[in-house]
């Protein structure tokens, strides 16, 4: 039996720096899922429903919706950049539902987008692993405090999840150190 998370305080404003985050990240990798699918709007869709959130809107029902829309688009692609294009959108949406709870597995809700968009960037640019951490690296930088804080609260990002669990792992201890 896996014993039960201890609950942490997470504020709106920490719950919308995140959100930012995860969307500005998703949208550096839009454009894989947009060139591949033109007229599928899912993934955009998500991303702007995470920057309405995050500039200040209600965390609401078009959040949930739209990240699983986006979800369904990425299982729905055949492209590998695609489809990781299209689960950072995914988790830009769903970062606003980081769950207060000390869990490992809500990382992925704060750094899902990043190492997502990260992975799409790698596989358009030809599986080249420093691309990957290239955009690690920008994330980094980008952070918004509340990206931090948040973190600071949780337990390192979990092993597993292949390059794209690599990746987040990376930024997990570059946004922790």
């Amino acid at each position: 039996m896996t014993p039960k998370a201890d609950a942490i305080e997470l504020s709106e404003a920490e719950l919308r720096d995140v959100t930012s985050f995860a969307a500005a990240c998703a949208r550096t990798a839009l454009g894989f899922f947009e060139e591949a699918h033109p007229s599928d709007l899912r993934p955009r869709e998500a991303i702007e429903a995470a920057e309405a959130f995050a500039g200040g809107g209600r965390r609401g029902a078009a959040l949930r919706t739209t990240a699983w829309a986006a979800h369904r688009a990425a299982r729905e692609t055949a492209s590998p950049a695609a489809q990781d294009a299209a689960r950072a959108a995914a988790h830009a949406a769903g970062s606003a539902y980081l769950h207060p709870l000390a869990d490992a597995h809500q990382v992925k809700h704060v750094l899902g987008a990043a190492a997502h968009a990260a992975r799409a960037l790698e596989l358009a640019g030809g599986d080249d692993c420093a691309v990957g951490e290239r955009e690690v690296e920008r994330a980094r930088r980008d952070a918004p405090p509340g990206v931090r804080t948040a973190l600071s609260k949780l337990p390192p990002a979990p092993a597993g999840g292949g390059r794209m669990g690599e990746l987040m792992r990376r930024l997990d201890l570059t946004l922790r150190g």
